[in-house]
């Protein structure tokens, strides 16, 4: 759905793809609370490559089969102090990576971290959002409808 100002609105619940990170159809919560978008990530390891530090990291690329696990390596943008959802302070590398929503795409900056204990393995926050979508939370999937979604394909909650 697409609103004025060339924004389109977005649920609170969406898919996307981070080709660069080889992951499709990934389920991401929509969070206005959230400054930078968050990844969940397993064995982090910092190393430098050309005199710029990276990182290597395990990402289960398809969440309907979490035994498939890939190694990737991607350069560090930033290293950042967040405060998690559970108001502790973590260090979190910062990477940036293009998301695809509903054919659009565009770079955005990811923290990486251990999202095990929650619901959805990505966050999609408001610098992410910024001057492309608007979050209407009483819906979800309402950018990237799919068969993935019975619920909302039939107009229900």
């Amino acid at each position: 759905m697409n609103v004025p100002g060339n924004k389109h609105i977005v649920g609170s619940l969406e898919l996307c793809d981070l080709p660069e990170l080889s992951i499709t159809d990934l389920n991401v919560r929509v969070d206005t609370g959230a400054t930078t978008s968050s990844l969940h990530v397993d064995n982090i390891d910092d190393f430098e490559k050309d005199g710029e530090s990276w990182v290597s990291f395990d990402i289960h690329p398809d969440i309907h089969q979490v035994s498939k696990i890939v190694r990737r390596k991607v350069k560090v943008e930033d290293i950042r102090k967040v405060k998690s959802s559970t108001a502790t302070r973590e260090k979190r590398y910062v990477i940036t990576t293009t998301i695809v929503m509903a054919g659009m795409s565009w770079p955005i900056q990811l923290t990486l971290t251990d999202r095990s204990e929650m619901s959805y393995l990505m966050l999609l926050g408001r610098e992410a959002m910024q001057g492309r979508l608007i979050v209407d939370p009483e819906h979800e999937y309402l950018l990237t409808k799919t068969t993935l979604n019975p619920k909302n394909s039939e107009g229900n909650e």
